[in-house]
């Protein structure tokens, strides 16, 4: 027996509920605009510069001793934070874990390795035996590279989509996909504003799985779109998207609750190291799947697509002289 999360031939009205969809989504897209000029980001040492070290002693983490041990050294602006990892016992990783992260001050690389070494001391006087299991250290001029680095890959990502979608299919499917991208990565950057997550390299890699499973989304809907105009040519656009919706919402749902079924135990499980890569891509999923549906194809909506796919535009921008390569 086949597993179906939607009944065949359901019929939900998804054009119908467009207008507050996108209603919703524009004032989300204005709070995290709100949250991310007011609030910021939680940078990590990728973006900020300075150094991380993880460290673990016998004895349970006395995260307030190790703040005491290292306020006294003038090392300036320093966070520690207790790594709590519920699968220890059952993975063999190592138990009684800190985070410290201390910012950069200056880059004068000798003095930040000073900062290294005194803060070491210090805590191997103060806790006998204790083991530093990595260190990581990023300059300031390195991590301004990385801001960079970062952003033009989301760009580069998001533009070569836009010339992809408008090969495969017409110009308009491609602005309601890239505008569904748009929607995915904005609405992530805000809620890592307002929740303050820490930011690193990690969740600029989760942004751009994230657009990816975005567009693998959009274009199934989209694929079935294309078929179904040519199916039914003298069909409302909103009856066709609101068919072509439904008849893929089934492989929809189940590749986001079985994607989701893996996120939520590395979530749970996998530990503080991992666990904003997680939660970013957790939130993807849920947002690419609500903007494949309720962005991408209220905009196709909007703008209107061409009804006879067997005629050329008898001078292309559209870009349906493309419309048949096999993706």
């Amino acid at each position: 027996m086949r597993l179906r999360l939607v009944r065949q031939g359901t019929k939900i009205n998804f054009m119908g509920m467009a207008r507050p969809g996108v209603a919703l989504s524009g004032l989300s897209i204005v709070a995290s605009f709100v949250a991310f000029f007011m609030m910021g980001l939680n940078f990590g040492i990728d973006f900020r510069g300075g150094t991380m070290i993880t460290a673990a002693t016998e004895e349970p983490a006395d995260v307030g001793t190790y703040r005491e041990t290292l306020g006294g050294l003038g090392i300036g602006d320093f966070a520690v934070t207790e790594i709590f990892d519920p699968a220890a016992e059952f993975t063999g990783s190592v138990p009684n874990q800190v985070t410290i992260r201390i910012e950069q001050e200056g880059d004068d690389a000798n003095i930040q390795q000073q900062v290294i070494l005194d803060v070491k001391a210090a805590l191997s006087e103060t806790f006998p035996g204790i083991k530093y299991l990595q260190t990581d250290s990023v300059g300031a001029k390195v991590s301004g590279e990385l801001v960079q680095a970062g952003i033009l890959a989301i760009v580069l990502a998001i533009g070569a989509v836009l010339f992809y979608i408008w090969l495969r299919f017409e110009w308009q499917f491609s602005v309601g996909a890239v505008a569904a991208l748009v929607h995915d990565v904005i609405l992530t950057i805000g809620v890592f504003a307002i929740t303050q997550i820490e930011f690193n390299l990690s969740i600029i890699a989760a942004i751009l799985t994230i657009v990816g499973y975005s567009l693998n989304d959009t274009v199934v809907v989209f694929d079935r779109v294309r078929e179904n105009l040519r199916r039914f040519k003298q069909t409302d656009l909103g009856e066709v998207l609101n068919l072509s919706i439904n008849e893929t919402l089934s492989r929809t749902l189940m590749t986001s609750v079985t994607t989701l079924l893996a996120l939520v135990a590395l979530y749970v499980l996998g530990g503080d190291v991992i666990r904003g890569f997680t939660f970013a891509m957790i939130w993807g999923v849920l947002v690419g799947t609500y903007s494949s549906v309720f962005i991408a194809s209220p905009i196709l909506h909007r703008l209107d697509v061409k009804r006879d796919w067997s005629k050329t535009d008898g001078g292309g921008g559209a870009g349906t002289q493309f419309a048949n390569i096999d993706a």
